[in-house]
């Protein structure tokens, strides 16, 4: 056998032929670079509490952490690297140790399986880019909440069938987007509360015949609680990564939906909102152009990352319990798409820091029609029956006669005149108090100290 064959976990005695490695093996290591840190973490967990069941001693506990701490801080200094030939992160963190510590380093995988080192890898992972999404999310719904609150009173027509509808305004147009991205914020709690349990114990999915303490390794690495069926964590690989993909795309489809918006109102024809011109690009035959590229650009991806869902529905569906190599490619479909929301949450607030709002839309007479419902419900107020009313206003428009109303105003609660950005901000403060980011950060402390 190969020394190659030796840094494979599962190998026995035959060299696997270069093209089936080349194939099963695919792009797996680039993602398990982004698990690098998190296998160490698990590790670390796995190995106190053999500890503390005698399969290892504090001796030894003692001599494996003091390396797998410093594997972590190798991580974290873009100092570690899986080897040619070594096939994932779980095989390249076990040779180190076996070359630093010898017979030591082979007794860290006693009671664990690959199928559970990467289920916890993955749990541990999702946990932390949705613990950034949250931010993001939080950051940028703040900053449309304090445009709303800016621009509460600046008018902005209302279409429907992109016909000129009724009055709007910014402020109504900027905090309908906070509320979404609010809901979204309840979608990320529960993919968090559903990827935060451990599944360290369930080993290739059927548990282990030594004493393994899964309350111990939960409580150290942070998790709410334990995946408690072994099968179900195996099977819950696919579900723990469609959930996330599903508020992922929640996030997606508003940020989406506010591009397309966006991209609208910069239009010449709608001229309601501009950004400098060095947020813009030009046309390489028009020089009058500006462009709404980045939010054309967000748009395009928002659109791939609702249809991550879908993608890990199809890698996961019928596949009886048990671990299956098909689970592999789930990392390929979710992990670029999670990078690629935060990109665009980040250059989504960039932008919004930046917008210039149009303060004079109404002057235009096309918007006159905006305030034909306002031109009924003052009828209504006076006690003339609705329907009596809008045929009135219709005649009048009809006719040429109308006049534009004065002095109506929308006080219920969300309307423009009544955004209650209050009752907003303080439903986002108690989402975000549910997350348990303290308990995290104070386990993750203490399995490196």
């Amino acid at each position: 056998m190969s020394n190659e064959a030796k840094n494979k976990l599962w190998q026995k005695d035959i060299d696997i032929e270069k093209r089936i490695e080349s194939f099963t093996i695919g792009d797996d290591p680039d993602y398990d670079m982004l698990l690098a840190p998190f296998d160490v973490l698990g590790s670390i967990a796995h190995g106190k509490m053999l500890s503390t069941i005698g399969l290892l001693t504090e001796d030894e506990f003692a001599a494996l952490h003091k390396e797998l701490v410093a594997i972590y801080h190798d991580i974290a200094a873009d100092k570690f690297a899986i080897a040619p030939g070594v096939e994932d992160v779980h095989s390249q963190v076990e040779l180190l140790l076996t070359e630093r510590l010898g017979e030591i380093g082979q007794k860290i995988h006693s009671g664990r399986s690959r199928n559970d080192q990467v289920l916890v890898d993955i749990r541990l992972y999702l946990r932390d880019e949705l613990r950034q999404v949250v931010a993001l999310v939080d950051a940028f719904s703040a900053q449309l909440l304090e445009l709303a609150e800016k621009y509460e009173d600046v008018a902005l027509p209302g279409y429907t069938h992109f016909q000129v509808a009724m009055p709007s305004s910014f402020g109504l147009w900027f905090s309908a987007y906070a509320e979404s991205l609010v809901d979204d914020l309840m979608l990320l709690e529960a993919a968090y509360r559903i990827t935060n349990r451990n599944p360290l114990g369930s080993a290739a999915g059927y548990g282990s015949s030594l004493p393994l303490d899964r309350e111990m390794t939960t409580r150290l690495l942070g998790f709410d609680a334990p995946v408690v069926n072994s099968v179900y964590a195996q099977i819950g690989r696919g579900k723990t990564e469609r959930v996330t993909a599903v508020a992922l795309a929640g996030i997606a489809a508003t940020l989406g939906k506010l591009a397309m918006d966006t991209c609208l109102y910069l239009c010449q024809n709608f001229a309601f909102i501009r950004f400098p011109d060095a947020l813009t690009t030009g046309s390489s035959i028009m020089p009058h152009k500006k462009n709404p590229d980045v939010f054309e650009l967000i748009r395009g991806r928002c659109n791939k990352i609702q249809a991550v869902p879908n993608e890990i529905i199809m890698l996961s569906a019928n596949l009886p319990s048990g671990y299956h190599r098909d689970m592999q490619l789930l990392k390929g479909a979710l992990f670029p798409q999670i990078t690629s929301l935060k990109e665009c949450l980040d250059i989504a607030l960039f932008m919004f820091e930046n917008i210039i709002v149009n303060e004079d839309i109404l002057k235009d007479e096309k918007y006159s029609y905006l305030f034909s419902v306002d031109a009924v419900n003052q009828q209504v107020l006076a006690g003339v029956p609705f329907r009596q009313a809008y045929r009135e206003v219709g005649r009048q428009i009809e006719a040429g006669e109308f006049q534009r109303p004065e002095g109506l105003a929308y006080t219920h609660l969300g309307s423009s005149g009544n955004l209650g950005l209050e009752i907003i901000e303080a439903e986002k403060k108690a989402i975000l108090s549910r997350f348990p980011f303290e308990q995290v950060d104070k386990a993750v402390k203490e399995l490196l100290r």
